[in-house]
Order: C-alpha cells, then sequence, then structure tokens
C-alpha cells in the first residue's frame, strides 16, 4: 500500500519530467524557454530527492560521521547539485540527467501503483494464483527492464557534457566561475560510485588518446594531453569511499 510519502515522491518526480519537457520544447523550438519551468522542475527534484535523502538517512544529525555519510550517498549529492542548479542561471543540458531518472520512476510508480488501481488485472495464469497484470503494465515493465542500463549509460556521457559545457560557458562568461568547480567534484564521486561514470570517462580518454596520437599531429599535443591526464588523475586520488554502481538515485 502506497504512503503518503510514496506519493509526494511520484509528485516531485512527475513535475520534473513534465517540467522539463515544457522546457525542452520551448528550448528546441527557440522560443525562448521560461526559467519558471526549468526552476519548477528542479524544485519537483528537490521534492523527491529529499525524501528518498530522509528515508535512507534519517532526521539530520549534528555530528561529523553522520554529515561524512550523508556526502558519500549519492542521492544526497543529486539533491546538493539539483539545489546548485535551482539557485543558478538555467543551464539546459542540467536537467536532462534528471529528466531521464524520472522517466523510469514515474513509469514504474505508475505501473506499481496507478495501473492496478485504473485498470483491471487479467485472468490467474493458473488456477488459484495471483491475477496477472494488465498488459499496459506489462509493456511498461518491458519498456524500462530493456532501457534502464542504456539510459544510465546516456547519463554518464550527458552529465560528462555538462562539465565541457560549463567549463565553456565559464570562458565565455555564460555562467560563474564557481560552476565548473562545483560540477567537477560532483563528478569525482560519480567516477568512484558509478560504474557506467567510469565506463564514459575511459571510451572518451582512449578516442582522445587516439586522436592526439595521430602521427601528424604536432607531439606538443600528445604531451599537452599527458600532462591534463597525470593532474586530473592526481586530483581524482583514490580516497573515496566507493559504493556499488547504480544507487538509489532518487528511488
Amino acid at each position: 500500500m502506497a504512503t503518503t510519502q510514496h506519493y509526494m515522491w511520484a509528485v516531485g518526480h512527475f513535475i520534473l519530467l513534465l517540467s522539463s519537457l515544457r522546457y525542452f520544447m520551448a528550448w528546441v523550438l527557440f522560443r525562448g524557454p521560461s526559467a519558471w519551468w526549468y526552476k519548477t522542475a528542479f524544485l519537483g527534484a528537490l521534492i523527491s530527492y529529499a525524501i528518498v535523502c530522509q528515508k535512507s538517512l534519517g532526521t539530520p544529525q549534528p555530528n561529523l560521521a553522520w554529515v561524512k555519510k550523508a556526502l558519500l550517498d549519492e542521492n544526497v549529492q543529486y539533491f546538493i547539485l539539483a539545489f546548485f542548479w535551482w539557485n543558478s542561471k538555467p543551464i539546459a543540458i542540467a536537467l536532462f540527467p534528471y529528466a531521464i531518472f524520472s522517466l523510469f520512476h514515474a513509469l514504474t510508480f505508475t505501473r506499481t501503483t496507478l495501473l492496478p488501481q485504473l485498470l483491471p488485472a487479467g485472468p490467474p495464469a493458473t488456477a488459484g494464483g495471483q491475477p496477472t497484470p494488465h498488459p499496459l503494465a506489462k509493456r511498461i515493465h518491458l519498456f524500462v527492464k530493456s532501457n534502464y542500463n542504456p539510459a544510465m549509460k546516456a547519463v554518464s556521457f550527458i552529465e560528462l557534457l555538462i562539465m565541457a559545457r560549463v567549463t565553456i560557458g565559464a570562458l565565455l562568461l555564460q555562467n560563474s566561475f564557481f560552476t565548473p568547480v562545483v560540477y567537477a567534484h560532483f563528478l569525482r564521486q560519480r567516477y568512484y560510485q558509478s560504474a557506467f561514470t567510469r565506463e564514459a570517462v575511459a571510451i572518451i580518454s582512449a578516442r582522445v588518446d587516439g586522436y592526439v596520437n595521430k602521427p601528424s599531429n604536432p607531439p606538443v599535443i600528445a604531451q599537452v594531453w599527458s600532462q591534463l591526464k597525470f593532474y586530473l588523475s592526481r586530483w581524482v586520488g583514490t580516497t573515496l569511499a566507493q559504493q556499488p554502481a547504480g544507487g538509489a538515485r532518487a528511488q
């Protein structure tokens, strides 16, 4: 039986999903998307992630141990990032990861909670067995099962693309210089916690290696790239605690 808290969690995801869709439509059609939809979308994210963080961590405790535990929780990280985006100048691509997460959560909530109340279940597969799900619920389940991992891979590449966007945006004065700093620390933690992110980084790094090491390129390009990777690896370090891949993400 779904609780009020669970419904509020779902409402947050639906707000995020629908507001993101409205914002993206205006953005793609060059109609000057309203920042109101952008902020409303992230408000939905804050609602959902706050509920999940409270469920997983309980009431905030005024001690260092609780703070460290919270900062290593990926839902807390996405909550903090959502608050940062909500409080910043709109960057459309920043909505994509949250919208993708919400799509899958909204579909799952619809299948497990809404459809059983709205559509009749099918006949039992065996005599005396449980009723079978409605065909629509089966299709939703198949879609989620088939597309979840590819979608999470896509999110990892999008998150790296966001890093490039905010870095270039800072150089062009389109966003603050503080934005890439904040987002770099977020990606640092994602690298340790997400196998999808590590795979995305490895793929992009290998492709850049293939480009800079072409015999036709000046040697200085390969040298600069090698130094950049060296300093990045030193900055990333190995001190952050790892967690199982594919964590809660506002589940």
